[in-house]
C-alpha cells in the first residue's frame, strides 16, 4: 500500500471518528459506540472507503495502550489492592461459567467437541480497554465498581491466556501436559507481580532523574511512552496482552510526582490514536456474513451465554462493597480479546467461517451494548441514591460525614445517605477534609459519582463550604471534586479550566496542575469575594476560549445564587483587577487625570483596596509591581480627598454635575445628559461654560466658539457645533494650519446631536473666536483625507481605562501625529473622547481616549483600520491583521 493511500485512510478515520463521537455525545450515546459504528459504515462492509489494513491496526493498538496507560496513571495501587479479593472472585466465575456453559451450548447445537471447547474458551474474555473507556467517559473510574472490573479484567486476561493455550494445544495436538499449563500460569503471574513491584519502586526514581537531567522539552514524554511500550512488550513475551503491560506501566508511573505531567503530555496523542482503535473494530466486522440464519441463530445462543456468564460473575462480590449489576455489565464486552480468540480459531482451522462470523457478531454486540447498559445502570443507581437520600428523615448526629480509620489511613465516609439536595454541601465539606489529609471512603465516592446531573444545587451552606475550599486551595480537594464529577456539575467553567491546566504541555511543575496561581498568591486576610474573584481570573487565564473574565464572574455568581447585585459587584471587581495592572503600565498612568478617572470608577476606598489586592496576584515584574503600588497610593489619596469625594460621596460624576449646575443653573438640563467620561475629564467651571455654549442648539454646520485664557501663552478654545463625521479632524487641521500648537483636546456629543470640542492651545496671540468659528463652519463640508504616519509607533489598550480604548501615538512630530491620528480615527468611524500631548524620552506622545459610536471600547477591526490608514495614508489598503494590538506602524 502506498504512503499516500495510508495517509488518506488515516485522514478518513480521524475525521469519521470525531464526527461520530460528536454526534454520539449530542444524542446521549457514549462516544465509543459511535466510533465502532462509523468503522462499520466506512469499512469494507458498507462504503468501502477504508480497509482494515495493518497500519491502522498498529495505530489502534498503540491507542489502546495509551488508554490503559492513562487508566493506570489514574489508578491508586492501594485502592486497586483493596478490591483484589472481589476482583479475583469475579474473574474466576466470569471465566468458568462462560467456558462450561458455552461449550455445553455449542455441543447442543451439534458442534464437535473440539470446536465446542474452543467456543467456550472464546467466551471467557473481557475487554479491559472498552470498559475502561466507558467508565472514564462516565467519570466513574474512582468507584469501587470500576476498580473491581479493571482488576477482574486483568485477572481474566491471565486466565484466558492459560485457557487459550490449553485449548489450542488440546485441539491441535490432542493432549496437553500439566507442566506446560503450570509454566504458562507461573510466567504470567510472575510477570504481573515482578513488573508491578519493580516498576513502582524504580519508575518514580528513574523519571525523577530523567526530568532533572533532561534539556529537551520532549524527553520526559517520549521516554514515558518508551517505558510503556517496553513493559507492554514484556507482557507480550509473558504471553499476556500488551495492554496489560501498559496498565502495569501506568500503575508504576502513578507513584511518581511527575504522573500528572506525563498524563497531560500524552493526552493529546491519545485523543488522536484511541478513537482509531475503536473505529478499527468496526472496520474488521464483515456484516455480509451476519445475514445468514445459521450465523444469527448460533450468535443468539452464544450472546445469551456471553451475557449470562459475566452477569453471574458479579456474585463473586458477595461480602464486598459495590453494585453487583454494574460490575456484571462492565465485564460483558469481549472487544479486542474476543477478536484474538476468534481469529486464532479460524487461522488454526478449529472453527469455520460461519462460527467465526457468529463469534464476531457476539464480540460486536457485547462491545456495542455495554456502554449504553452501563450508562443506564449508573443513572438508575443515581435515581435510587436520590430516593434513598430523600427517605432519610434527618441528618445523623455529627453530620452526614464521619471520619474513620480505614485500611489506608483516615477516611471520610458517609454516616448515612443524604438527600440529593445536600450533595454539593456534603461534597464540598468532604473536599475540605480531604484537602487536610484524609482519604475519600468508598461510600462517599460511590454516592457522589452516582448522582444525576442537576443535583449539585447551590445554597448558602454550599457557598460557605466552597469558600473554605478556596481558602485552603489544596490539590487533593480539587482532584476529589474533579474525579467525582461534582465540579463539572456545579461549576463547569471552573472544571474546564482545571482540566485545561492539567492538559497544558508547558506546565512543568506537576504539583501546580491542581491549584490556582492567583488564588494561591492572595493574602490570608482576603475576603470571600476576593477569593472567588481570584478563582474567576485564574479560570479565565487558563481557558483559551474565555476572553471576558467579568462576564465569567457574573455567570459564576449566578450559578452560586449570589443575586444580581452581588454577581454584578463580583464582575466589577474582576474587571477592576484586570484593569489596574494595565493602568499602571500606561505611560501617563500616574498623571492626575487618569488617576481621577480610575478613582471615579472604583468609587470607594474599600472597593479600591479589594481591587488592588487582587491585582497584585497577577504575574507582574518588579517594576510593574512598584508602579502598581504607586498607583494604589494615588488612588487612595484621591478617594480620601474631600474636594473630590465631598461629604462622603464617592460618585465623582454626580458631584461634578452638581457643582457645574450650581455655577450656571440654565445649563443643568444639558449637564444631566453629559456622558460620564467627559464629566470627570473637566473641571466644574469649564463644564458649566461648555454646556452653556451648546445651548440653544444650532442648525447644521453652524458654529459657536469661545476663547478663555488659562495662563500666559495658553488658551482654552471651546467649539460647539452639530455633530458631523470627521469633525474633530477638520477642526484640528484648521488649528494646525493657523499655527497653533494643540496640547490636548476633549470632545463630547449629546443625545440631541450637539457636539463640543475643547482645545488647550499654545500661542502668543489670543485666538480670534469668531474668525475661527467661521473658518470651522466653512471647513465642515470638505471630506476628510487620510494622512500617513509611517514612522510612528501606535498602540491600543482596552484594559487600562474603565470606559475607553487608550490609543498612544509616539512620534517625532506631536502636532502632526495628533492630526494624522484624528483623521484615521474619523475615517474608521471612531470617536475621540479626549486627547493629550506629552513628551517621553525625547519623543512626542499623543494619548487619545477612544470609543465607538455606541460609547463602547473600540473593536479590533476598527483598530486594524486605523493602523492601516496611518501606515499607508490610503483608504484602499484595509487589511485584516492578526496578533497583538501593540504593533508599531512601519
Amino acid at each position: 500500500m502506498s504512503t499516500t493511500r495510508i495517509l488518506l485512510d488515516i485522514l478518513i478515520v480521524l475525521v469519521a471518528a470525531k464526527l461520530a463521537a460528536e454526534g454520539s455525545e449530542r444524542l446521549g450515546v457514549p462516544a465509543v459506540v459511535g466510533e465502532i459504528m462509523v468503522g462499520v459504515l466506512i469499512g469494507p462492509s458498507v462504503m468501502h472507503l477504508v480497509g482494515a489494513d495493518e497500519v491502522l491496526k498498529v495505530l489502534g493498538e498503540l491507542g489502546v495502550i495509551l488508554l490503559l496507560l492513562d487508566v493506570g496513571l489514574e489508578m491508586d495501587l492501594g485502592e486497586l489492592a483493596a478490591v483484589g479479593r472481589a476482583a479475583l472472585s469475579v474473574a474466576t466465575i466470569g471465566v468458568v461459567v462462560p467456558l462450561v456453559v458455552g461449550a455445553g451450548a455449542a455441543l447442543s447445537l451439534g458442534m464437535p467437541g473440539k470446536e465446542a471447547i474452543f467456543i467456550g474458551a472464546a467466551l471467557t474474555a473481557t475487554s479491559v480497554g472498552i470498559t475502561a473507556r466507558v467508565f472514564g467517559d462516565l467519570r466513574a473510574l474512582a468507584t469501587v465498581e470500576a476498580r473491581t472490573v479493571l482488576g477482574a479484567a486483568v485477572a481474566d486476561d491471565v486466565m484466558g491466556l492459560v485457557i487459550l493455550t490449553v485449548v489450542t494445544r488440546l485441539v491441535s495436538e490432542g493432549s496437553v501436559s500439566f507442566g506446560s499449563v503450570t509454566t504458562i500460569v507461573l510466567v504470567a503471574v510472575g510477570f504481573l507481580a515482578v513488573a508491578t513491584a519493580v516498576g513502582i519502586r524504580l519508575a518514580p526514581w528513574g523519571f525523577r532523574h530523567i526530568n532533572r537531567l533532561s534539556r529537551s522539552g520532549g524527553t520526559l514524554v517520549a521516554l514515558s511512552l518508551a517505558f510503556t511500550l517496553a513493559v507492554a512488550e514484556l507482557a507480550s513475551k509473558a504471553r499476556l496482552a500488551p495492554i496489560v503491560g501498559a496498565f502495569v506501566a501506568g500503575l508504576a508511573l502513578s507513584r511518581s510526582n511527575l504522573a500528572p505531567r506525563i498524563r497531560r503530555e500524552l493526552t493529546p496523542i491519545g485523543h488522536v490514536l484511541i478513537p482509531i482503535f475503536f473505529v478499527h473494530i468496526g472496520l474488521e466486522a464483515d456484516v455480509t456474513q451476519f445475514g445468514k440464519l445459521k450465523v444469527l441463530g448460533v450468535a443468539a445462543v452464544l450472546l445469551v451465554v456471553a451475557l449470562a456468564g459475566k452477569l453471574v460473575a458479579a456474585f463473586g462480590m458477595l461480602g464486598s462493597a459495590g453494585d453487583r449489576l454494574t460490575v456484571g455489565l462492565g465485564m460483558i464486552p469481549r472487544g479486542e480479546v474476543g477478536l484474538i480468540f476468534a481469529t486464532l480459531g479460524l487461522s488454526q482451522g478449529i472453527i469455520g467461517n460461519d462460527v467465526y462470523a457468529s463469534l464476531l457478531l457476539v464480540v460486536l454486540a457485547t462491545t456495542l451494548m455495554t456502554p449504553s447498559l452501563l450508562k443506564w445502570r449508573v443513572r438508575q443507581r443515581a435515581r435510587t441514591a436520590v430516593l434513598a437520600g430523600e427517605g432519610q428523615v434527618e441528618m445523623p448526629e455529627g453530620g452526614w460525614l464521619v471520619a474513620r480509620t480505614g485500611v489506608h489511613g483516615d477516611e471520610v465516609a458517609l454516616a448515612a445517605v443524604p438527600p440529593a439536595s445536600a450533595a454539593l454541601t456534603v461534597g464540598l465539606d468532604a473536599a475540605t477534609r480531604i484537602g487536610a489529609g484524609a482519604r475519600a471512603g468508598e461510600s462517599l465516592i460511590g454516592w457522589l459519582t452516582s448522582l444525576p446531573d442537576g443535583t449539585a444545587t447551590w445554597d448558602t451552606d454550599a457557598v460557605d463550604r466552597f469558600d473554605e475550599v478556596l481558602a485552603r486551595d489544596e490539590p487533593p480537594a480539587w482532584r476529589f471534586l474533579l474525579v467525582t464529577g461534582l465540579l463539572d456539575r456545579a461549576l463547569p467553567e471552573v472544571a474546564a479550566a482545571l482540566r485545561h491546566r492539567q492538559d497544558d504541555p508547558f506546565e512543568s511543575d506537576p504539583t501546580r496542575t491542581l491549584s490556582w496561581p492567583r488564588l494561591g498568591r492572595l493574602s490570608g486576610r482576603a475576603g470571600p469575594r476576593q477569593r472567588l474573584a481570584a478563582l474567576v481570573l485564574d479560570a479565565a487565564d487558563l481557558t483559551p476560549d474565555v476572553d471576558d473574565a467579568p462576564e465569567l464572574a457574573r455567570l459564576v455568581g449566578k450559578r452560586l445564587g449570589l443575586g444580581a447585585e452581588e454577581a454584578t459587584a463580583l464582575g466589577v471587581l474582576v474587571r477592576s483587577a484586570e484593569m489596574l495592572p494595565a493602568a499602571a503600565r500606561r505611560l501617563d498612568g500616574l498623571d492626575a487625570e487618569p488617576v481621577l478617572h480610575l478613582s471615579a470608577h472604583l468609587g470607594t476606598l474599600d472597593v479600591a483596596r479589594e481591587a488592588f489586592a487582587l491585582a497584585t496576584t497577577a504575574p507582574l515584574e518588579e517594576r510593574e509591581q512598584a508602579r502598581l503600588g504607586q498607583l494604589r497610593e494615588l488612588v487612595a489619596a484621591t478617594l480620601a480627598h474631600p474636594e473630590l469625594t465631598g461629604l462622603g460621596r464617592a460618585d465623582l460624576v454626580e458631584q461634578r454635575r452638581a457643582e457645574a449646575t450650581a455655577l450656571i443653573p440654565s445649563a443643568g438640563a444639558r449637564l444631566a445628559t453629559t456622558p460620564s467620561p467627559f464629566v470627570v475629564s473637566q473641571r466644574a467651571d469649564d463644564l458649566a461654560r461648555q454646556a452653556a455654549l451648546a445651548d440653544p442648539p444650532l442648525s447644521r454646520r453652524c458654529v459657536r466658539a469661545a476663547v478663555t485664557p488659562i495662563a500666559t501663552g495658553l488658551w482654552r478654545l471651546d467649539v460647539a457645533v452639530p455633530d458631523e463625521v470627521g469633525l474633530l479632524a477638520k477642526q484640528l487641521a484648521l488649528l494646525v494650519e493657523r499655527g497653533y500648537d494643540v496640547l490636548d483636546v476633549a470632545t463630547v456629543v449629546w443625545p440631541d446631536g450637539m457636539s463640543l470640542s475643547t482645545f488647550r492651545l499654545r500661542g502668543t496671540q489670543r485666538p480670534p473666536g469668531d474668525v475661527l468659528a467661521d473658518d470651522i463652519a466653512a471647513s465642515i463640508p470638505a471630506p476628510v483625507s487620510p494622512m500617513a504616519l509611517p514612522d510612528a509607533e501606535v498602540t491600543f489598550d482596552n484594559n487600562s481605562s474603565p470606559w475607553h480604548t487608550i490609543c498612544t501615538v509616539r512620534s517625532d512630530d506631536g502636532t502632526r501625529a495628533l492630526l494624522a491620528a484624528a483623521k484615521a480615527i474619523a475615517l474608521s468611524d471612531v470617536n475621540v473622547v479626549a486627547a493629550r500631548s506629552t513628551e517621553v524620552d525625547g519623543h512626542a506622545l499623543e494619548v487619545l481616549e477612544l470609543t465607538d459610536r455606541r460609547g463602547a471600547p473600540v473593536s479590533e477591526a476598527s483598530q486594524d483600520r486605523i493602523l492601516d490608514i496611518l501606515a499607508t495614508g490610503q483608504l484602499s489598503a484595509i487589511r485584516r491583521r492578526s496578533g497583538t494590538r501593540k504593533a508599531a506602524v512601519h
